[in-house]
């Protein structure tokens, strides 16, 4: 089994910068949420492991209702308080495992790259089913190991399909999971965006290691990789966009 990441030892620090997301993936990711949501406005939000708050405003935005961004990592909290301040949101120390809110309390619960972290997978699921209102949803963004994409870096960092199969739980499971909790799926779904419109842009975002992935690898290999990258970079003579999908798994 991997080790626990501490986003307070090291990822806290490139974070914000690393995993920023430009105004057309952000506004395409809250279309897409909004799409599942209830209808009616205004809606109570969870952003559940929500970082450095890099979709708590806009959810608010969106949502018009109080958002609640719950963050185990005092460092990751710190910043969004400090840049990601919106007069409708509150950051709350906190976990999957123990949510500080009431029961029946929220109408999205939104997990966005976060729900691998979560040590007691069980008792999460039974907590998010617990703060949910009835006719509410789950926006869970994950990757899958059953479900793992051929993304880019995979061809200069050979081993992150490796480390990843081990991080990320399968959909299977994670079903499972939630329908024990007695939460039903209603989408799967990939979507399709651009992570940088070059690969001399994407490699700036990966030298930051913004990425929990990087944190299981030795120095050496990351050292090798960034070789081959750069290898590539260099004969690279059309830009070309670094194209991504990404899983969401939806449930009410």
């Amino acid at each position: 089994m991997l080790q626990r990441v501490s986003y307070d030892e090291r990822q806290h620090a490139q974070y914000q910068r690393g995993r920023e997301l430009p105004p057309d993936r952000l506004s395409r990711w809250i279309e897409v949420f909004a799409s599942y949501a209830p209808s009616a406005r205004p809606l109570v939000v969870l952003d559940l492991g929500s970082g450095t708050g890099r979709f708590t405003p806009a959810l608010a935005a969106a949502f018009g209702g109080p958002v609640y961004g719950v963050e185990p990592s005092r460092k990751m909290r710190a910043i969004a308080q400090k840049t990601a301040a919106h007069p409708a949101i509150t950051y709350l120390e906190g976990s999957a495992e123990r949510i500080p809110l009431p029961e029946a309390s929220c109408d999205i619960v939104l997990m966005y790259l976060s729900f691998h972290h979560v040590w007691d997978r069980q008792a999460a699921a039974a907590e998010i089913a617990r703060v949910l209102r009835p006719r509410g949803c789950v926006l869970l963004r994950s990757t899958f190991s059953d479900r793992i994409f051929e993304l880019e870096w995979m061809r200069y960092f050979p081993r992150v399909r490796h480390i990843e199969m081990q991080m990320f739980p399968s959909s299977d499971e994670v079903i499972r999971l939630f329908a024990g909790a007695g939460l039903t799926p209603v989408a799967l779904v990939a979507i399709e965006e651009q992570l940088a419109p070059s690969l001399t842009k994407y490699a700036e975002r990966l030298r930051m290691r913004a990425i929990s992935t990087f944190e299981h690898m030795s120095e050496a290999e990351i050292a090798e990789g960034f070789v081959r990258l750069d290898a590539a970079i260099a004969e690279e003579v059309q830009p070309r966009p670094v194209i991504h999908s990404s899983d969401l798994l939806v449930f009410r």
